[in-house]
């Protein structure tokens, strides 16, 4: 088909582009996403070519062994990352549907330390919702709320909410941030940590960006202090051998030091005078409110 007034042939954007782009930004090669797609090379740059002939531009530019993003592949790109995902959930659906299946629920995660909590809920869940798959998802390709919006998961499990249109938080259970020590440490008989006092300590974190982190948003930077250092770590066994064995102290929710106070031999200490008070949220999209699984999911969440 010719459009008018170009004299060009009218451009089809095919699933299988995306996916090719999709490919070669994750895997870094031609090579590897023709593997990944079960495609030959050959087929898979003559693909590209074809694409790139209807639409008059370059997709990338060859820099040595390398390949770069044009701008127009940059876009592309942004494109088939939200787009797919949702092809992809709606054929997995659609699967689910024809085989009696009521879905898959994806929870995507980001409170680190929330797996304890997350399978209390998981059991009783599962358990009421046998023909209900239950997925947690903790890296995403974008953020979580991106994820959430374009489809990567269904529930987003987060102390941090941002209020957007479209999306709904429902807040589930209540915590405090508290200084783990260990039992040992000179910090340990104080009755409360002050910002001043981790002045001269490692201080160790999950490894979340420090804007979003309230050991500083609300502890630490309103004094004008930083630890000597500050060491990140992502997974909470590690964290707490860490803590353990003197290396450091960390932020934790004070269930998860009382979980493990005495594997660890931990001491709570509250965050300040008064304490920092957290609450989980569950996000989810307002369109998916009203699905019944999901809500028994949030009732299940509050009293788990």
């Amino acid at each position: 088909m010719i459009c008018r007034g170009t004299g060009r042939p009218l451009l089809t954007i095919e699933r299988t582009h995306m996916e090719i782009i999709r490919a070669v930004d994750e895997l870094g090669s031609v090579t590897a996403a023709a593997e990944s797609l079960f495609v030959t090379q050959p087929a898979l740059s003559h693909s590209i070519r074809k694409l790139e002939s209807s639409l008059g531009l370059k997709i990338w530019t060859r820099e040595g062994k390398s390949l770069r993003l044009t701008q127009g592949g940059e876009y592309l790109l942004s494109v088939s990352k939200r787009l797919l995902p949702q092809l992809e959930r709606a054929e997995q659906k659609l699967a689910q549907f024809a085989q009696g299946e009521r879905g898959t629920l994806r929870i995507g995660m980001e409170c680190h330390p929330c797996y304890q909590w997350l399978l209390s809920v998981a059991a009783p869940f599962m358990t009421s919702w046998p023909d209900v798959d239950l997925d947690v998802i903790q890296k995403f390709q974008f953020g979580g709320l991106e994820a959430l919006f374009g489809h990567g998961i269904d529930v987003l499990v987060t102390p941090d909410p941002l209020q957007k249109t479209g999306v709904r938080f429902e807040p589930v259970f209540e915590y405090e941030l508290v200084l783990a020590v260990e039992k040992s440490h000179p910090l340990s008989k104080a009755k409360f940590a002050k910002p001043e006092m981790l002045a001269e300590q490692t201080l160790i974190t999950y490894p979340v960006s420090v804007d979003r982190l309230d050991v500083f948003s609300q502890f630490l930077t309103p004094a004008g202090v930083l630890p000597s250092r500050h060491k990140l770590i992502e997974t909470t066994e590690v964290m707490l051998q860490m803590v353990a064995c003197g290396r450091g102290v960390a932020a934790l929710p004070r269930w998860l030091v009382l979980e493990q106070q005495d594997r660890f031999a931990l001491v709570p200490l509250p965050l300040g005078r008064k304490g920092i008070k957290k609450q989980i949220f569950l996000g989810l999209r307002e369109a998916d409110a009203q699905i019944d699984y999901m809500a028994a999911f949030i009732e299940i969440a509050r009293s788990g």
